[in-house]
């Protein structure tokens, strides 16, 4: 493979995963681990133990270094934080009926368009999520790093508004922002 614009450059290599398989993988080959649990939450925790405890040092890395996925829906207020991530519910249970399509709106409330059961299989699905005002967004973001002992996270979040989704960055940027100079302190 010939990297443009990386060529003679050592970029690093991730291996991307959503398996034990993957974990274990990356361990024994002594690269870098991303769990993609955005969409697949339920094996993350396993699959980074699982990781960890594979790992052999290569010429790329002496020591696991892991990265995991979290949807973030940011907002100026919990509510419209919770409202932005409607359209991520709405999607899930979508896919999950087997008519997946473009990424609907926001709803104010969600049981108004999915039922019980839709609502909680697209819980699952976000089990691993973000969702409110800035100061809600960052304590569970450093939840989630705590919980799982990652080095960085990657960070996602399907709004039905571009203008949305880039000002939930920036509240994550923040966030994040925030944190490090908690932890340098």
């Amino acid at each position: 493979v010939r990297a443009v614009p990386g060529a003679g450059l050592r970029v690093p290599v991730w291996l991307l995963g959503s398996s034990l398989f993957s974990a274990q993988l990356a361990g024994q080959l002594g690269l870098p681990y991303a769990f993609a649990s955005h969409f697949a939450p339920e094996l993350l925790l396993e699959a980074l133990a699982l990781y960890r405890r594979s790992f052999t040092p290569s010429d790329r890395l002496a020591k696991p270094h892991a990265m995991a996925a979290i949807n973030v829906f940011a907002a100026d207020t919990d509510a419209e934080g919770v409202r932005l991530s409607t359209s991520m519910q709405q999607s899930f249970a979508r896919l999950s009926t087997g008519k997946p399509g473009k990424l609907p709106p926001p709803v104010d409330d969600i049981t108004t368009v999915l039922t019980p059961q839709q609502i909680e299989g697209a819980k699952g699905r976000l089990l691993y999520s973000a969702v409110g005002g800035p100061e809600t967004v960052k304590r569970q973001l450093s939840d989630f790093i705590a919980l799982t002992g990652v080095d960085e996270l990657m960070v996602t979040g399907m709004m039905f508004d571009n203008a949305a989704r880039i000002h939930s960055l920036e509240i994550v940027a923040e966030a994040r922002a925030q944190m490090a100079m908690a932890d340098a302190a």
